[in-house]
């Protein structure tokens, strides 16, 4: 790996395991200080940062739920007060509850929107309050905030178009500090939440052009690259990373 982010500090929420333990495995590979958030599972996060440390990085674990913006805000000062600066951010963390929308209950609609929505909101206001010139703010949204193809994920890909324009809106505001803002749109990638051989795995693969689920390190390269000194001219764009699901 390229040594392309040493002496950045990266901070990717929902850390522990899936896409965002990949990330920030590849991130504190290209030379970062990481430091993940978790809202439950202390063993995940636990073994993401023993993977760095024996590789050689510098990484911490945060337990803060998303949805909670007290929590939220404490782990970014937490995040500041252990590494000292701030220069990445990719919110991470999100949720999908699959299900027909009929079926959809206030309870899980809320849940989405606290996690996928709400809780970026907080965690980049919080964490643009620290983030020092030139810095990155890294969305990850989905190829289904884009153009959805798959019945059950309507409130979903709601939460993940918002995302979406949020991302762009704010690249203009943020602009003048060299601060880049992208989403990157991960189509379906093999997960404990969306795994390949899951119940609702088939008409994924099927809409891709690759014929496959993608995996966590081929979104975790394009994010690496997106947080990269490579990447300055690079903001409020979408970057779909599906397989050509969306092609």
């Amino acid at each position: 790996m390229s040594q392309s982010l040493k002496g950045k500090v990266a901070l990717v929420t929902g850390g522990s395991r899936g896409i965002g333990a990949a990330i920030a495995k590849r991130l504190a590979a290209d030379g970062a200080s990481v430091a993940i958030t978790y809202a439950r599972d202390a063993n995940s996060a636990s073994v993401v940062i023993k993977t760095i440390e024996d590789a050689g990085g510098r990484a911490v674990a945060i337990q803060a739920d998303a949805a909670s913006p007290e929590a939220v805000r404490a782990s970014v000062e937490n995040v500041v007060a252990a590494l000292g600066k701030l220069d990445v951010l990719v919110n991470n963390a999100g949720t999908a509850i699959p299900k027909p929308f009929l079926e959809a209950t206030l309870e899980e609609m809320d849940q989405i929107i606290n996690l996928n929505i709400r809780g970026m909101f907080v965690t980049t206001q919080a964490a643009l309050k620290h983030m020092n010139d030139n810095g990155r703010i890294i969305m990850i949204g989905s190829c289904v905030g884009e153009r959805n193809l798959t019945p059950g994920l309507a409130a979903y890909a709601a939460t993940k178009g918002a995302v979406k324009m949020f991302a762009q809106s704010l690249s203009r505001e943020v602009g003048d500090r060299g601060i880049t803002v992208n989403n990157v749109q991960p189509g379906p990638i093999d997960t404990d939440l969306n795994p390949a051989g899951g119940d609702w795995a088939a008409p994924q693969k099927a809409v891709t052009a690759l014929n496959r689920y993608g995996r966590v390190d081929e979104v975790a390269a394009l994010v690496a690259f997106i947080a990269s000194p490579e990447s300055a001219y690079i903001t409020g764009a979408n970057l779909t990373v599906d397989g050509g699901t969306n092609a």
